[in-house]
């Protein structure tokens, strides 16, 4: 899959903020095609991961729920020029993942 995740990340004061976009569908289950009325399987993000030099700062478990292109953002302890990974895996088995230094 194609690079879907963007990250900002940026220091102040020994704490990070964390804003990310990513692209995906999340498609809730019991929704149905309106040309065939077959049902739609579901395709959603099930698991966020968030690590900074090592350290898991952010794991979040989500469901259909949650609406298309998700965008969150929180905050932690860090420093400038850390490298920060961003991933998730959806309940199809697809995943992505984006690195980008703390500014």
């Amino acid at each position: 899959m194609a690079k879907s995740i963007k990250i900002r990340a940026k220091e102040k004061d020994g704490v990070v903020e964390l804003k990310a976009l990513m692209t995906h569908p999340m498609q809730p289950s019991g929704q149905k095609d309106k040309k065939t009325g077959e049902p739609i399987p579901p395709h959603f993000i099930q698991e966020v991961t968030c690590t900074v030099a090592d350290r898991t700062v952010l794991t979040a478990q989500w469901s259909g729920g949650v609406s298309k292109n998700p965008y969150i953002a929180s905050m932690f302890k860090g420093k400038k020029g850390e490298k920060i990974t961003l991933s998730w895996v959806d309940n199809k088995g697809e995943s992505d993942s984006q690195e980008a230094e703390i500014k």
